[in-house]
């Protein structure tokens, strides 16, 4: 399938084109594409944080919520 490649004012110009309905529709993809995005993210930074945690002898998953957040405090101050 042939690509078309727009600028982003364009790819603006033909959105505000498209009725309601389609506007909203374009909107809804995007969200969605966003939230798979994030997703992915959180994943991905999930398991860097197991990395660090199993590499100063703790168990990531057993770690409850506030333990948790003083290990991620502790590796934002560790470099201060």
């Amino acid at each position: 399938m042939p690509r078309v490649t727009l600028t982003n004012d364009q790819v603006v110009e033909l959105v505000r084109q498209l009725s309601p309905d389609q506007k909203r529709e374009v909107l809804l993809v995007l969200a969605e594409d966003a939230q798979a995005l994030r997703a992915e993210r959180m994943v991905k930074a999930e398991d860097r944080l197991r990395a660090l945690a199993s590499a100063r002898g703790l168990a990531w998953e057993s770690l409850d919520e506030d333990a948790r957040e003083a290990f991620i405090d502790d590796l934002l101050h560790d470099d201060c």
